[in-house]
């Protein structure tokens, strides 16, 4: 049914497997659509806890690099509805009504970074890696720096923003965005472990607990998002977005045009 992720139910879990193992799990617009549809999926079935983690060596490397030169030459239109939908993700995973568990089993870049940090828990190998690298290709780490301001805050935030820098497992803890490190052997134990501690406690208060979160920041997330879609879109336009995919692609140094 998923061309890029696997979507497997135990007992009162779901655990989806983002599977591009060969392009390190880099996201597609069938891997946001995907994913979309596997919440649709879960979200009617009585699910308590979803695990999410990735194929291969790689939770999600951020987005495919055949997408990313397909946007550099799409209408600011095209550029709106993407961020959007991208913009929607994020949303969606930050608010689902049941806790997410990601289980982080290596680099989490760009996006991908997004979708592991976003999760209720995020739990990772000591090998893993974090890091928002869209400032480091002429991109913009718009849509995700509207949640990890409120996750980590301003100061923290602004550095790994403006950097684009990467980040050991070790530090990521230490800077709140993972929960635990846990060896690669026990990675999924671990997960199964804790959706079984989140599975005795009340549902209700669970998921009252959720929405409580969830509603105390829904107002300004989603004005945040908004502008946050429009700065997304307009610097898909822009001459640095243009070389920084080139250069990236032909492995050199990029030459900086835009001020």
């Amino acid at each position: 049914m998923y061309s890029t992720l696997l979507l497997d139910y135990g007992s009162e879990r779901a655990t989806i497997t983002l599977n591009r193992p060969d392009k390190r799990n880099a996201i597609t617009p069938q891997m946001i659509s995907d994913l979309q549809s596997a919440f649709d999926e879960i979200e009617k079935k009585k699910i308590r806890v979803v695990i999410m983690t990735g194929a291969g060596s790689a939770f999600c490397a951020g987005m495919d690099l055949d997408v990313l030169q397909a946007i550099a030459t799409q209408s600011p239109q095209e550029n709106q509805e993407d961020s959007r939908r991208i913009a929607k993700l994020f949303r969606r995973i930050w608010s689902f009504p049941r806790p997410i568990i990601a289980a982080v089993n290596g680099q989490a870049l760009a996006g991908g970074c997004g979708i592991a940090t976003l999760c209720d828990f995020t739990l990772a190998v000591p090998e893993a890696k974090f890091g928002y690298t869209e400032v480091r290709i002429g991109f913009l780490p718009a849509i995700v720096s509207v949640f990890l301001t409120r996750q980590i805050g301003d100061k923290r935030a602004r550095d790994l923003l403006l950097t684009g820098r990467l980040v050991e497992a070790r530090e990521a803890q230490q800077l709140g965005l993972v929960s635990e490190i846990v060896e690669p052997e026990k990675l999924m134990s671990r997960a199964h472990e804790l959706t079984d501690y989140l599975v005795e406690v009340s549902p209700g208060s669970l998921s009252r607990a959720k929405r409580l979160l969830v509603t105390a920041e829904a107002a300004g997330v989603d004005a945040d998002l908004e502008r946050a879609v429009l700065e997304n879109a307009r610097i898909r336009c822009t001459p640095d977005f243009k070389e920084g995919i080139a250069s990236f692609l032909e492995k050199r140094k990029p030459v900086w045009k835009d001020e």
